[in-house]
């Protein structure tokens, strides 16, 4: 179960912030005094970070700073500021990702997702095997028995989104945003093109059903 820390002053945006990621089975822990959060975190060993950046007493700049200097841990900003300057300061130290509030649940929850993924696949063998089919993370090519075939870049993310999560339905969502990282201004048939693609081409190496689509819900392998 990963663990997620939360650094919010707001107490109710803070409580209504766990209640929401608590639900979708993630252990959380938050601070409530900002003079040794940095401390907290690193006891707690959390994989993902939620960090406010207007704190009392101190910010979420030095907080970010101060953390690099000791953790990787993926940090994502969650802050009222739409300002440019301040997404681009967080960025420049060393934070993973930045929303504004107010924010939608499901894009945070996928953004938090997203930032998971790529912290355990930093970790994982560059193969993943699973009902007969081999993907080749490296050369981008998927082999079943005796077949291989050369995958394009959105088919080699989508088939190894599934194949790492397999038995688990992927929402529409949640692949929009690992390939484009962001389902906004993204024409939703565009995934579906992207998705049919896949399809033939596992079908070129023989394999057939192989993923499988859960209406309403999304795709699972």
């Amino acid at each position: 179960m990963p663990k997620l820390f939360v650094v919010e002053d707001d107490a109710s945006l803070r409580t209504e912030l766990l209640h929401v990621l608590e639900l979708q089975g993630y252990q959380c822990a938050a601070a409530v005094r900002f003079d040794r959060t940095v401390d907290e975190i690193l006891e707690y060993g959390p994989d993902c970070v939620v960090l406010d950046l207007k704190l009392p007493g101190t910010s979420g700049f030095d907080i970010v700073r101060d953390l690099r200097a000791k953790s990787q841990v993926p940090i994502i900003m969650l802050t009222s500021s739409d300002s440019e300057f301040d997404e681009l300061m967080s960025m420049n130290l060393g934070a993973d990702d930045y929303v504004t509030k107010p924010y939608n649940p499901a894009i945070l929850l996928a953004r938090i997702q997203s930032v998971l993924r790529r912290t355990q696949r930093h970790a994982a063998p560059s193969r993943i095997t699973h009902k007969g089919l081999t993907l080749d993370l490296a050369k981008g090519v998927v082999t079943a028995g005796d077949l291989s075939i050369d995958l394009t870049r959105n088919e080699l993310k989508i088939l190894a989104l599934l194949m790492e999560n397999h038995d688990t339905i992927i929402s529409r969502q949640e692949i929009m945003n690992e390939l484009w990282q962001s389902d906004e201004f993204v024409d939703d048939n565009t995934l579906t093109v992207n998705i049919n693609r896949l399809r033939k081409s596992l079908e070129r190496v023989g394999v057939t059903d192989y993923l499988v689509t859960r209406r309403g819900q999304g795709y699972l392998v």
